[in-house]
C-alpha cells in the first residue's frame, strides 16, 4: 500500500507540471545556510571539505548517518540500524558541532542516544555535507572537534514552474524498502517545497546468516517556504516531523516504542553589494523530541517491565554581520544562543524478587531519567579573513561563550553526592589562527592552529546511576566538571595537474597532518566511593562517574590521490589513520577508529556511471579496556554500485554490498545487550546485500 499511494502521489502531481523557461540572467539568488562554499578557497575555512551526490550511491540509507560511510576520516558508531551516530577522527557526540542548514539543532531525549539529530530528517533531502575538520571556524556555534553542516536541497535554485521526484529502493539483505515523494514550486518572488518519506527496514543478518535484531520504520514529512521580497532578501521557513516506530536496538537495553520529533526554523539573509556592511543573515530555531522505550521483547522484561517516557526541547538562533571595512577584508561579527532542557522518568514493575521468585503484588519504582536539567549557552563571535599578500590568506577569529547548567529536580541520593548542586554558570573562550598559501593557482597549502572548548553535556553532568556507555557500567554525572579543551594543530596540501595531451587527464592529490593535545578531557572512570544502584550484586559492581583527565591527546593524518583518464574514468585512493591516548589510563581513548583505506575505480558519464569501491579496514589493537574494547580484526569489503538515467524522467541502479559476504564487526559498532540469542559481544555488519533503486522526476 506504501509504495502504491507513494507512486500514485508523484502520478498526480506530474500532471500539474507547467514547464517554464528560466532567465537565469533576471534571478538573483540570495545563499543561505552555506557553511562551506565550493571553489571559494579565498572564503572557505581551512580543512574544509563538501560531500555531495549522494543520490549516486544507490544504496538506501538507513538514516542521515548512513552518508557519512565513504566520507575520508569518518566512522559509524553502530548501536543497530537506527540509532547511527557519525565519528569523526575519534571525536563524537557532542564532541563534534553537528547541525544541518547553517545552524539547526536537534537534540536527542535519550540517554543512551536512541534518537540522535541524524534521525530527524530524511536522507534523500541531504543535497550536501560540508565538513570543517577541526576548531577552524567559531562562526556556527561553540566547536571542540569539527563542524558538520547537512544542507538540504535549496529550492529557490531550481527552474520555475513545478517540479518533483519520487523514488523508491529496496534492500534484500533484511527486505528493506525506502520511499520518497517531493513536489515543489518555484516563483521569481517566492517557492515551496514538501517532502514525504516512508523507510521499513527488517532485520539483517551477518555473513554468517545471523539475524540481527535491527529493524524499524519511520515516517518523515517536511515542507520549506521561501519568501523573495526583492533581490536583496530572502526569509525561509522550515517544518518537519518525523515518526520512528518498533525499532530495535541490539547495541542497547531497551528498544523504541515510538520517536516523535518536531522542528521548526525560520532563516533571513539580506545582501548588499556596497557599502561596509554587505550582508545580515539571522535564524532561529525550535525542536521537540518525545522518546518513549520499553525492554518488552528482552530477556529483562521476565523479572522486570520498565517503561521510559523522556522529551528533549531545543531553542536556538544567531544573527551575523558581514563587514567589509576594506574591500579585500572579510570581518564576520555576531551572537547565538542555544539552549537544551530534557525530562522524563523510568517506571519499572518488579515481577520477581532477588531469588527469581514471583512476587504477589509487583513493586513499582520510578527512577527520574534527567532531574529536568537544561544547559543554556550564549555566544558572541568575531572572526576576519585578510589577505597579507598576493598568495597569502590570513584568517583569525575568537569567541567568548557562557554557559549555564542548572537541575531542577535532583534525586536525594544525587545532592547526597553533590550537595551543592544547582546552577553554575560557565565562561569559554575559543580562538584560532590559520593561514592559507596559494604557492600555484594548482596548489594550495594551509597551515592552523584551533582552541575550542566544549561544557560538559547533560549526560556527563546530572546522569544518575544509568547505563549510558558501551560497557554495562552504571554512570554517574558530575555537574562540576571542567570544560575540555581541543588545542589542535594542522598542516596540509591541496594540489591539481591538468595533462592536455595524455590519456590521463587530470591528477587531483592532498593530505593533511594533525595533532591535538587535550586539557581536562571528560571521561568516565570508575569511583570506588559510589556504591552501585540497581541490581547491586550483579557484575560489574563497581560505577564510573564522569572526570577530567589531565593528559589526553590524540593525532593522525589523511591522504587522498585521484587520476581521471580517458575522459570517463577515475581512480581514486583514500586513507585515514588517527591514534589516541589516555596517559592517565596508559591506554587509548574510547571509539578509536582503526586505519582505513579505500579504492575507488569508476566510470561516469551524464547518463550512465559505475563504481568499484574496495575498503581495506586494519586491525584495531590500541583499544580502551577500561571501556569494555575488544581487539577487533581487520577485514576487506568489495561493493558495487551501478547507476543510469535510459530516460529524460528516470534515473534507475543497482548495487552490491559486501560482494564476497564476510562477516565482521567495525571497532566502533557497540556490544549486544538484554538479547535473548546473543552474549555481550560486538555486533556484526550486514552480510552481501542487493539494493535496488528507481527515481522519476519531472
Amino acid at each position: 500500500m506504501t509504495k502504491l499511494m507513494v507512486l500514485f502521489f508523484g502520478t498526480a502531481v506530474s500532471y500539474a507540471q507547467v514547464e517554464t523557461a528560466q532567465d537565469s540572467l533576471m534571478q538573483k539568488t540570495v545563499k543561505l545556510s552555506e557553511v562551506v562554499v565550493e571553489g571559494e578557497q579565498k572564503s572557505d575555512p581551512v580543512f574544509s571539505m563538501v560531500e555531495s551526490e549522494h543520490s549516486k550511491k544507490i544504496v538506501q540509507p538507513k538514516n542521515v548517518a548512513d552518508l557519512f560511510k565513504d566520507i575520508n576520516g569518518f566512522a559509524l558508531i553502530k548501536r543497530g540500524n537506527y540509532a547511527i551516530d557519525p565519528s569523526f577522527r575519534a571525536s563524537q557526540y557532542e564532541q563534534l558541532n553537528v547541525q544541518f542548514n547553517g545552524g539547526t539543532k536537534v537534540m536527542h531525549a535519550c540517554p543512551n542516544r536512541m534518537d540522535p539529530i541524524t534521525t530527524h530528517v530524511i536522507p534523500e533531502e541531504i543535497e550536501r555535507i560540508e565538513v570543517v575538520k577541526g576548531p577552524y571556524t567559531f562562526r556556527y556555534g561553540a566547536t571542540f572537534g569539527g563542524v558538520v553542516n547537512l544542507v538540504t536541497h535549496e529550492t529557490d535554485k531550481g527552474e520555475k514552474g513545478y517540479h518533483g521526484k519520487v523514488n523508491f529502493g529496496d534492500e534484500t539483505n533484511g527486505n528493506s524498502i525506502t520511499t520518497l515523494a517531493n513536489v515543489k514550486y518555484v516563483h521569481e518572488d517566492f517557492d515551496v517545497n514538501l517532502n514525504v518519506g516512508y523507510r521499513d527496514f527488517g532485520n539483517y543478518e551477518d555473513g554468517d546468516g545471523n539475524e540481527i535484531p535491527s529493524s524499524f520504520k519511520s515516517t518523515d514529512y517536511g515542507i520549506q517556504v521561501g519568501f523573495n521580497p526583492n533581490e536583496k532578501q530572502r526569509f525561509l521557513a522550515e517544518f518537519r516531523q518525523s515518526y520512528g516506530r518498533d525499532v530495535l536496538h541490539a547495541g542497547l537495553p531497551m528498544d523504541t516504542d515510538e520517536d516523535n520529533s518536531t522542528v521548526a526554523s525560520l532563516d533571513y539573509k539580506w545582501e548588499n553589494a556596497n557599502g561596509v556592511l554587505r550582508q545580515i543573515s539571522a535564524k532561529t530555531y525550535f525542536s521537540q523530541v518525545d522518546h518513549i522505550m520499553s525492554n518488552t521483547d528482552r530477556p529483562s522484561f521476565m523479572r522486570v517491565d520498565a517503561v521510559s517516557t523522556v522529551d528533549a526541547t531545543t531553542i536556538g538562533g544567531r544573527v551575523e554581520l558581514e563587514w567589509r571595512p576594506k574591500e579585500n577584508f572579510k570581518l564576520f561579527t555576531g551572537v547565538d544562543a542555544f539552549s537544551v532542557g530534557r525530562e522524563g522518568q523510568r517506571v519499572r514493575s518488579m515481577k520477581l524478587n532477588m531469588n527469581g521468585d514471583p512476587l504477589p503484588m509487583p513493586m513499582e519504582f520510578v527512577d527520574d531519567v534527567w532531574q529536568d536539567s537544561r544547559i543554556d549557552d550564549f555566544g558572541v563571535f568575531v572572526e576576519g579573513k585578510y589577505p597579507l599578500a598576493e598568495k597569502w590568506l590570513l584568517n583569525m577569529g575568537m569567541r567568548y561563550d557562557m554557559v549555564r547548567s542548572d537541575i531542577n529536580a535532583p534525586a536525594d541520593d544525587f545532592v547526597a553526592l553533590y550537595p551543592e548542586v544547582g546552577s553554575r554558570t560557565e565562561n569559554n573562550i575559543s580562538a584560532t589562527a590559520s593561514m592559507k598559501f596559494m604557492a600555484s593557482p594548482d596548489v594550495l597549502f594551509e597551515f592552523a592552529y584551533g582552541r575550542g572548548v566544549r561544557s560538559a553535556n547533560m549526560i556527563e553532568r546530572f546522569i544518575n546511576h544509568f547505563n549510558v556507555g558501551q560497557d554495562p557500567y552504571e554512570h554517574v554525572g558530575n555537574p562540576f566538571l571542567d570544560a575540555e579543551v581541543n588545542n589542535q594543530f594542522e598542516l596540509g596540501v591541496k594540489a591539481k595537474k591538468i595533462f592536455s595531451d595524455s590519456f590521463i587527464d587530470r591528477v587531483d592529490y592532498g593530505a593533511s597532518a594533525y595533532y591535538s593535545f587535550y586539557d581536562n578531557y571528560i571521561a568516565p572512570l570508575i569511583d570506588e566511593s559510589i556504591q552501585k544502584k540497581y541490581m547491586p550484586m550483579a557484575p560489574p559492581q563497581e560505577v564510573k562517574r564522569f572526570t577530567n583527565v589531565d593528559e589526553a591527546y590524540k593525532t593522525g593524518f589523511e591522504v587522498f590521490g585521484e587520476i581521471k583518464f580517458l575522459e570517463d574514468f577515475n581512480l581514486k585512493t583514500e586513507l585515514a589513520y588517527v591514534y589516541t591516548k589516555n596517559k592517565d589510563l596508559d591506554e587509548a581513548l574510547p571509539l578509536t577508529p582503526p586505519l582505513v583505506t579505500r579504492f575507488n575505480f569508476g566510470y561516469e558519464r551524464e547518463k550512465l556511471w559505475a563504481r568499484a569501491t574496495y575498503t581495506l579496514t586494519s586491525e584495531q589493537s590500541d583499544i580502551a579496556s577500561s571501556f569494555g574494547e575488544q581487539v577487533t580484526d581487520g577485514y576487506g569489503l568489495l561493493d558495487f554500485r551501478f547507476g543510469a538515467k535510459p530516460f529524460k524522467h528516470f534515473t534507475l541502479g543497482v548495487a552490491a554490498m559486501n560482494i564476497f559476504d564476510k562477516t565482521y564487526n567495525n571497532h566502533m559498532n557497540f556490544s549486544f545487550v538484554n538479547q535473548a540469542d546473543f552474549g555481550r559481544v560486538p555486533i556484526n555488519d550486514p552480510g552481501r546485500s542487493f539494493s535496488a533503486f528507481v527515481q522519476y522526476s519531472f
